[in-house]
């Protein structure tokens, strides 16, 4: 995944903040532990974080999942430098099973940005962010929302806020609390996930979100100060409907905030609200810009003069107006712009019987969208949201939740489903044990083992099995072999089938002998075509013949090539014999290959010319043993203390070994032959050259047997 590190410094945290970046604490609120083994993208990213969280660098998924399920004390973020987009997925799933509460981040250069998210869309992933180089800013403003949202994940879920002050307007609302710096973060989320132009789009939306919010920090320290004599309220708190949900239940589905209406309250004379709101009727600022428009100063005039009855038409008819924005932007499908001006109307006139009518349409349209994009986990999420604000009837909600929790589980099936399809593929079978065909097939049999696409992956895997029993039968590696058969048998494939497999092998391993005895067989032909009888040693007429005897010796064509590669050595062992050359080896292959023996003594004695002046005795006595080995005693014979000799005539070959060993004279008869014969036969005589050529010597010898004196 990650690319050749560089020579920089492996030192990133201790980096100075880049450019403007702002400057974090100097405690770091999480734990980062980055996949690379890049130094200059670990010194962008401590430079982009500046000092926000401390980062440990790591070569591998292994160490990744020891460092993230081994601390505790920080919440924890997994960062991904994906230069290598093949392996992403894998990678999110691997962590998202083994460390759900770690909050993953992924960098990828400019080139992967829509391959990795789109590698990673539906899963937990936080963010697809810009590598080399890293962008500080967008980085930095990201890692906002993922210190809350890793925060989150490892502190328990809050307890239900107590009600709120009697002091609080009946029209506030939990939604309208959401901090700005979760929304901004959010989106940003959402911006790294998205792809092409709606992706660029969101992350410049996410940015322009970010300067928001501090241009209004800015405001409500600064600009919204009251003109001498007047004092600035701050905005009532208000209950939450419920708690939120624990993190833990579902952070895959977790929601961006919902957009926010201003509830801050100018202090002033009434009047002076009033002429104000009017003017920006006239200048239609209903709504925009914060802190002057007539939503905000109708509802401070109400909240200074309950009774006013210009202030509370002036809010009936800001409200008709956003509810005229709300339609036109639902219909659309513009539902961010939707919801806020549903933030606004609440507002304005929160005890307006239109408010659940609104609130309903907006969630249904918000959920009905979900589920048609196939976006199980997001309808799970309203559908949940809805519950709590109680937009929704129940009947609805339960109908729309099983829809939700089906798809999810269709996804989560599909899902595990190619995993297992891309890791046989890959040919991960069984191994690793966390990543393989094998542990995917394993979750889906457990979860969904009716499902099609389950029943479709068993067949799959179990083919692959027999695939590569199959493979390793025809290398001739049984145990390989029968370990990818044990595999099928566990797996489940039927006793009939296996059988069925083993036949359809059999027959295919006797084709592929006799294919490959066929190639053999041709390949020996060529080389005695070229007369490459026996050299080279690995590509030789011998070599081939000795393969094809070893690999098919049942082959039509072996005894034709053997004959013709023994005829042609006794030629060339005839050839060396008349040009005074040594023709053993010669001799010994063409004897090896079926040469008759007649035809071998014939060439072995065509160089007996030159040895016929040359007396036989004088040969015989010439010769030099260089092992004999001495006669066993019958044991027959020596229980009856029977003493004897016996006149032994042989051959010294060229080689200098014994043959046609004959008994000429034994005493007494037949007792002490066979023992005389056995010893003679494995002597060895150096060979006896006559005119720089071995020869054969006929020799005669007695062998004695004498009992051992007492």
């Amino acid at each position: 995944m990650a690319s050749a590190g560089s020579r920089s410094s492996r030192n990133p945290a201790a980096a100075p903040p880049a450019g403007n970046v702002p400057a974090a604490s100097t405690q770091p609120a999480v734990d980062v532990t980055a996949i690379t083994t890049r130094d200059d993208f670990l010194l962008e990213l401590g430079q982009a974080l500046g000092g926000q969280a401390s980062i440990r660098p790591v070569d591998s998924v292994a160490a990744a999942l020891e460092s993230l399920t081994g601390r505790a004390r920080r919440g924890q973020v997994l960062v991904l430098d994906a230069l290598n987009a093949n392996e992403v997925r894998s990678t999110v799933d691997q962590v998202q099973a083994r460390a759900p509460h770690a909050v993953i981040l992924v960098f990828a250069a400019e080139a992967l940005e829509r391959t990795v998210a789109a590698a990673v869309k539906g899963s937990k992933v936080f963010a697809v962010l810009p590598a080399s180089p890293v962008d500080a800013r967008k980085t930095h403003a990201v890692f906002a929302g993922v210190i809350e949202e890793a925060t989150a994940r490892k502190a328990p879920a809050p307890a239900p806020a107590p009600p709120a002050a009697a002091a609080a307007p009946a029209e506030a609302d939990p939604e309208d609390l959401e901090l700005e710096s979760t929304r901004s973060a959010k989106a940003l989320q959402v911006a790294g996930l998205s792809g092409g132009k709606g992706r660029s789009l969101a992350i410049a939306g996410g940015l322009v979100a970010l300067a928001a919010l501090a241009a209004g920090g800015w405001y409500f320290t600064h600009g919204n100060r009251a003109p001498a004599g007047q004092a600035v309220a701050p905005a009532p708190a208000a209950a939450p409907l419920a708690a939120p949900a624990p993190a833990a239940e579902a952070p895959e589905a977790a929601l961006p905030a919902a957009p926010t209406a201003d509830l801050s309250i100018v202090q002033g004379k009434v009047d002076e609200l009033l002429e104000k709101a009017r003017l920006a009727m006239r200048e239609r600022r209903y709504t925009e810009p914060a802190g002057d428009n007539a939503l905000l100063y109708y509802r401070s005039a109400v909240a200074a003069n309950a009774s006013n009855g210009e202030a509370r038409d002036g809010l009936t008819r800001v409200a008709a107006v956003i509810a005229g924005r709300f339609d036109e932007a639902l219909g659309a499908g513009r539902f961010d712009e939707a919801a806020q001006n549903f933030a606004n109307f609440k507002a304005a006139v929160p005890d307006d019987p239109r408010v659940a009518d609104l609130g309903a349409r907006l969630a249904t349209a918000q959920i009905t969208k979900a589920l048609a994009d196939g976006n199980a986990d997001r309808a799970a999420a309203l559908i949940r949201q809805a519950q709590q604000s109680g937009v929704l009837p129940p009947e609805q909600l339960a109908r729309w939740r099983s829809e939700a929790a089906r798809r999810q589980e269709d996804a989560r099936v599909q899902r595990l489903a190619g995993l297992v399809e891309d890791r046989i593929r890959d040919g991960k079978l069984t191994e690793p044990a966390d990543d393989s065909a094998k542990a995917y097939l394993r979750q889906l049999s457990t979860s969904a083992p009716s499902n099609p696409n389950t029943q479709r992956a068993e067949r799959d895997l179990d083919a692959a099995y027999l695939r590569k029993a199959r493979e390793a039968a025809l290398a001739r590696n049984g145990a390989e072999a029968d370990r990818w058969l044990n595999e099928a048998r566990a797996a489940g494939v039927p006793a009939a089938d296996l059988s069925a497999f083993q036949r359809d092998l059999a027959s295919a391993q006797s084709k592929a002998v006799h294919a490959e005895g066929d190639r053999l067989a041709q390949l020996a032909r060529d080389r005695l075509h070229d007369g490459r009888l026996t050299d080279p040693a690995q590509d030789s007429a011998a070599y081939y013949l000795t393969q094809l005897q070893s690999a098919d010796p049942d082959n039509a064509a072996l005894a034709a090539a053997r004959a013709d590669l023994a005829k042609q050595l006794l030629d060339r062992a005839h050839a060396s014999v008349q040009a005074g050359r040594n023709a053993e080896q010669d001799l010994a292959a063409a004897r090896r290959f079926g040469a008759d023996p007649k035809d071998i003594q014939a060439a072995q004695q065509s160089a007996a010319p030159k040895a016929a002046s040359v007396d036989p005795a004088k040969l015989a006595a010439s010769l030099k043993p260089v092992k004999t080995v001495p006669p066993e005693y019958p044991q027959s014979a020596l229980t009856r203390g029977i003493a004897g000799s016996v006149l032994l005539s042989f051959t010294v070959d060229a080689r200098g070994d014994t043959r046609d060993v004959q008994v000429l004279q034994s005493t007494p008869p037949g007792v002490f032959d066979h023992a005389a014969v056995s010893a003679v036969k494995r002597w060895k005589y150096a060979p006896v050259l006559v005119n720089g050529a071995a020869v054969e010597v006929p020799a005669k010898t007695l062998v004695r047997f004498e009992l051992p004196k007492q």
